[in-house]
């Protein structure tokens, strides 16, 4: 014949109830440690008996799943309680709003104001801040210039070969050749010889034609001219 059913209820002999304790106890024990390996779960197990004996097994640190008990726990509530979530952004934006002020406070105080509660070693601590911040902001600065230097130069060279080769549509391949060895060239414009070197462009003066102006004549009137 089977077992039959047990009632669950308080046993009243003590020795019956400690013995069922003893044997329960390490077949809870057992299933938790099971749990955790086959199931690769978070097991926190605390066990008080009746003469506050602590008997306890966790897989990972109890502490850290007490943790997270309580938090999950109270994430929980206050999703259940609209007045708690209702504190809890109140509480948020309290904490933003000192941060706020701190920052402002701080931006005061880089701009050169609000100094006369600060002690040396903090006007010393400011200083440093500043420097760092100037060093960092030339270096910045640097960087664009050089870039844009750069830039500038490659767009002086494109142009420069632009120029060559709309020359040479222009007036040939040999006046081309003239033009990138420093001859002269139609409307007076000097041009460096080197391609990928940036122009120089120079607007000399026509030159000026030497026309003999002549004298003042007149007419004797004996078929002479005279002047």
């Amino acid at each position: 014949m089977g077992r039959g059913k047990i009632v669950i209820r308080r046993i009243d002999n003590s020795s019956s109830r400690q013995v069922t304790f003893s044997k329960r106890r390490n077949g809870l024990l057992k299933k938790a440690k099971e749990l955790a390996i086959l199931c690769d779960a978070q097991v926190g197990l605390v066990i008080f008996s009746s003469t506050e004996k602590l008997y306890e097994f966790s897989n990972t640190s109890m502490k850290l799943i007490i943790e997270r008990y309580n938090k999950t726990k109270d994430e929980h509530q206050q999703l259940l309680n609209p007045v708690s979530e209702l504190k809890l952004w109140q509480k948020e934006a309290a904490i933003l709003r000192q941060q706020l002020q701190e920052l402002q406070q701080i931006n005061r105080q880089f701009m050169g104001e609000q100094l006369s509660g600060l002690t040396i070693k903090d006007l010393q601590n400011l200083e440093g801040q500043l420097e760092t911040s100037l060093r960092g902001i030339r270096v910045k600065k640097e960087q664009m210039l050089h870039n844009e230097i750069q830039e500038l130069s490659w767009k002086g060279s494109l142009m420069h070969q632009e120029n060559l080769d709309l020359f040479q549509k222009a007036f040939g391949t040999r006046d081309a050749n003239a033009l990138n060895g420093n001859a002269s060239t139609p409307n007076y414009f000097g041009i460096s010889r080197e391609v990928n070197a940036p122009i120089h462009l120079q607007l000399s003066p026509p030159e000026p034609h030497n026309f003999e102006i002549p004298t003042r004549v007149s007419f004797t009137g004996k078929g002479q001219w005279e002047k």
